[in-house]
Order: C-alpha cells, then sequence, then structure tokens
C-alpha cells in the first residue's frame, strides 16, 4: 500500500513523500511538491505491481542514457579495450542527442526522431577525382552500425543490470543496405600486381600480398604477426588480434609457406614482428607501398580488404562451401558470405549431377 508523509521544509516549502510497499517488491520512494503529483505517482506505481508489470522503476528512475553508456564504456575498457576505439565515437552520438533521457521515460519514438536526424548527417570522404575532401550524406550500413551499438548497451542494461525492462531498439527495424561489394582480382590482374609488388618500395610487399591472397586475412592481422605465431612444422599462423577477439588459424602452405621459409633465413632479431617498422616498436607501414603497386599494375577501385574478397572468391570458384568460407574468414555466421554463392554454382551444379547421376544412372534408357 503507499503512504504520503506531508513535509515542510526549511525555507518554508511544502513537500509530500510517497513510499509504497507491497509483499515481493522492494519498498519504493519519491518526493514531490505537489500532492497531485505524488498521488498520481503512488497509484501508478501500486497498480504497476499490483498488475506485474512493474519493473525496477527506482533503478529506471534513477539513471539516465549518459549513466547507461558512460557504465558501459567502463565494461568495454575493462573487459575488451581493443573493441572500445570501435563504439566510443558513435555512443558519444547518442550521449549528446539522449544523454538527458531518464531511462524510465527512454522509449521507441524518440530513438526513432534521432534515427531520422542521423540519416540526414554527412560525413567527410575524400574525392578519388580532386583528392579534396567533401561532404557525403551517411550510408544506411553506418546509420545500422548506430543503432546496432545502442541496442547492445539496451541490452546489458536490461539483462545484465536490471536498468530497463526491455530493449526500445528490439522492435526498430535496421535500415535496407546495399549489397556487400564484391570486388576481386581477375587473373590478369592478379598477375600484374604480383610483379608490381615484387618491384615495390616495400620489400615484402610481394609477400604481404600472397599472405593475404592465399588466407584471406585482413591487413592489420597479416602486419601484427610475429614470429612466434608461426608454427613451421604444422603450417599454421595463429592470428591473437582479430576483428571479433577471438584467436584464429591460418594456414600457410605452398607458394606462402616458401617465401616465409625464406623470410625467417633474414629475419631482424631486435623485434619478434615479421613486418617490423625501421624502429622495430610497431609493424611497418605500407600504404605508400601498395599504393605505388597499384598503379604500377594499372589497377584501379581496389583496396586492400579486396585481397580478402579476392581469397573468399577464388575458395568459392574452386568448390568450397560456404560454411568452409566463413570457417577461413573468421565469420561467425554465413550472412557476411553469402555473397560469394553466385561464384560457386558451378561447383553445386556438378554436385547435384554427380548425386543425380548415382541413384538414377541405371533407370536411364
Amino acid at each position: 500500500m503507499a503512504t504520503i508523509q506531508k513535509r515542510k521544509l526549511k525555507n518554508g516549502d511544502i513537500s509530500y513523500r510517497v513510499q509504497v510497499r507491497l509483499k515481493g517488491y522492494p519498498v519504493e520512494r519519491a518526493t514531490f511538491h505537489r500532492i497531485t503529483d505524488a498521488k498520481n505517482w503512488a497509484q501508478a506505481t501500486e497498480a504497476a505491481m499490483r498488475e506485474r508489470r512493474y519493473f525496477k522503476t527506482s533503478e529506471a528512475q534513477k539513471h539516465t542514457v549518459a549513466d547507461m553508456i558512460d557504465r558501459y564504456l567502463a565494461k568495454v575498457e575493462r573487459e575488451n579495450p581493443k573493441r572500445l576505439k570501435d563504439v566510443s565515437s558513435v555512443l558519444e552520438w547518442w550521449r549528446d542527442q539522449l544523454g538527458y533521457c531518464v531511462l524510465a521515460d527512454f522509449n521507441r519514438s524518440q530513438i526513432s526522431q534521432k534515427i531520422e536526424l542521423l540519416t540526414r548527417k554527412t560525413v567527410e570522404r575524400v574525392d578519388k577525382d580532386t583528392g579534396r575532401k567533401k561532404p557525403v550524406p551517411i550510408s544506411s550500413s553506418r546509420v545500422n552500425r548506430y543503432m546496432a551499438a545502442l541496442s547492445h548497451v539496451c541490452t546489458t542494461a536490461m539483462n545484465e543490470w536490471e536498468w530497463l525492462e526491455n530493449n526500445p531498439l528490439s522492435k526498430i527495424k535496421k535500415l535496407k543496405e546495399p549489397r556487400g561489394r564484391i570486388r576481386f582480382l581477375n587473373d590478369a590482374e592478379r598477375e600484374k600486381l604480383l610483379k608490381a609488388c615484387l618491384n615495390a618500395s616495400y620489400q615484402n610487399m610481394y609477400l604481404i600480398v600472397v599472405l593475404a591472397l592465399s588466407t584471406g586475412a585482413r591487413r592489420g592481422e597479416i602486419m601484427n604477426i610475429r614470429w612466434t605465431d608461426i608454427d613451421f612444422s604444422r603450417g599454421q599462423i595463429v592470428l591473437h588480434n582479430t576483428k571479433n577477439n577471438e584467436r584464429r588459424l591460418l594456414p600457410l602452405t605452398g607458394h606462402a609457406l616458401d617465401l616465409m621459409c625464406q623470410h625467417q633465413k633474414v629475419r631482424r632479431i631486435d623485434t619478434d614482428l615479421i613486418f617490423p617498422s625501421q624502429r622495430g616498436d610497431k609493424p611497418h607501414e605500407i600504404k605508400r607501398s601498395w599504393e605505388g603497386a597499384l598503379r604500377e599494375a594499372d589497377i584501379v577501385d581496389f583496396r586492400f580488404h579486396d585481397l580478402r574478397h579476392s581469397a573468399a572468391s577464388y575458395l568459392a570458384m574452386n568448390g568450397a562451401s560456404l560454411a568452409e568460407i566463413a570457417e577461413v574468414l573468421g565469420h561467425k555466421t554465413l550472412s557476411m558470405v553469402k555473397r560469394y554463392a553466385h561464384l560457386s554454382e558451378a561447383h553445386t551444379n556438378s554436385v547435384v549431377a554427380s548425386m543425380n547421376d548415382k541413384i538414377f544412372g541405371g533407370l536411364n534408357g
């Protein structure tokens, strides 16, 4: 039941202290300056408890969206500091937009309004023709990343801290994204690029590109490999610094293994990095050498990350299943590798034809 106490403050003002007690729930208290507000709050809180709609009202009223985001960022910094850089700027935007909002009033309508505002936001991009920065509309995929980041904060607040009863983003639809980019090297382009890498300003550029094409590893993963990560006897590279923060094994075989064995013979002894900078305290910066190789090979509209797409495409065209491609690339789901499905259609057709020939072959003629 609810009780209301009238209290006279030192400055002469009157306040009303409300206390709601109901078996099975913690005691809830609140203070108001008007008796009408006190009665309304007491009635609503008690009704919510009796109808089992009540969920930690006091916690939702004590904390704001800013409090929730700050606690989440502290958790990320403590548990997975590498991820902090990826989410902090996005969540800071949400804090600026909705940080003032008390969690008890945090709802879908407010978030949808900010998402609409976000879709009108622009970001600076370098124009390929002029080399100058120009504002361009934010992409749908980037908007979806903003939504996903806040959604994870809300899920954490709901499941771990019991600050929210539900996730207000759970029923907000993601924006439709364009199909994933698939740019891979054809045979002629691959031959020209590898030849250009042999003549690149950085002598290890050829080995780096071969590793990317043969393993599908990301640029950062390759550049951070250390000699202690390589098991030459098993032909494996252990990646510790991956995008999803999980360890992954890369097969090291064929031409890539031969090149790595040769590179080991001339390795630097002052650092464990395979591709160290001149000082040896961090990986070498390959941007200039990579761009020079692309110009010499006359290859346009191609990024280093497209070497990863090339590796996946070669796997698909050589009969690898989507599950196998996902395993090599380190994807947890098949959604990211479905873009390569059409490249393996010929292999799929041959598998089905072989199966039909085996079980129905004797029935022909």
